[in-house]
């Protein structure tokens, strides 16, 4: 399908990961596509897969100036804008909440909620000529107990921004929307043997997620098939939503083997 024929995308962290997977996915179907990201060679592998419909560029999104140039970029090199795909983000705090220092979640915040917000500020004029959309990367942390508390309540404020700017922005014909993954096979997890293997056992379905699996979610959010959904969450997490404590209830599942029936 060629959903994206003649529609330009910028997707902010998109040297690897989800990002990376969502760039490739709305080029093949049809999109120009801006890829942003603070790893210029690994966002050039990226943009080379791509072919000449990508364009790398080098943006922090805690840099409003970074930020405001990409767009700029953007419009130059394909002359307009129609989706904005808010990616950057990631768990900065790493000790407990009770000792993380105030500068700390100031900067959690900067990165996953304020950044989402600049890439918004700056795109808005263009999608709102191009009646285009917005989808935001947020986390099933935004949406449950997980822990990582400062990174989960930056997620959360992602959804509760993505609802306000859609009901602001609908009579203009903008569509803000959320993808909220469960744990997905990232390079983040890379230097962790074993741990993807075992939240898998948390999922109903039985396995972790893949950056294709938010890419697919992303493209369809993005798309005219989704012309009449703004403001919406949509976890793609496997089913950890679903039971207690995001514990898989199966015959052979993770409750099941801690708490085997006397």
């Amino acid at each position: 399908m060629q959903r994206f024929e003649g529609k330009v995308a910028l997707i902010t962290a998109a040297a690897q990961g989800i990002g990376a997977a969502v760039a490739r996915r709305l080029a093949d179907e049809g999109a120009a596509v801006v890829v942003t990201d603070l790893q210029e060679d690994k966002l050039a592998e990226v943009a080379k897969s791509i072919g000449d419909q990508a364009l790398p560029l080098r943006v922090d999104v805690t840099n409003r100036a970074d930020v405001d140039a990409a767009v700029a970029a953007a419009t130059e090199r394909f002359g307009r804008l129609d989706v904005l795909v808010n990616n950057a983000g990631g768990c900065i705090v790493r000790t407990a909440p009770e000792d993380a220092s105030a500068e700390e979640f100031h900067a959690q915040l900067d990165l996953t909620l304020v950044g989402a917000s600049r890439c918004i500020q700056a795109a808005l004029p263009q999608l709102v000529k191009n009646r285009g959309n917005v989808v935001t990367i947020s986390s099933v942390n935004g949406l449950a107990a997980f822990g990582n508390i400062e990174y989960a309540a930056a997620k959360a404020g992602q959804i509760a921004m993505t609802v306000n700017y859609a009901a602001r922005y609908g009579e203009l014909g903008v569509r803000f929307n959320v993808v909220a993954p469960g744990t997905i096979r990232t390079p983040v997890w890379d230097h962790q043997p074993g741990t993807l293997e075992r939240f898998s056992r948390m999922y109903p379905l039985g396995r972790v997620g893949e950056p294709e699996d938010i890419a697919a979610a992303v493209a369809f959010l993005a798309s005219g098939d989704a012309a009449w959904i703004t403001g919406h969450t949509l976890p793609v997490e496997g089913g950890v939503l679903t039971g207690p404590g995001g514990m898989n209830l199966g015959p052979s599942g993770f409750f099941k083997k801690e708490y085997p029936e006397s």
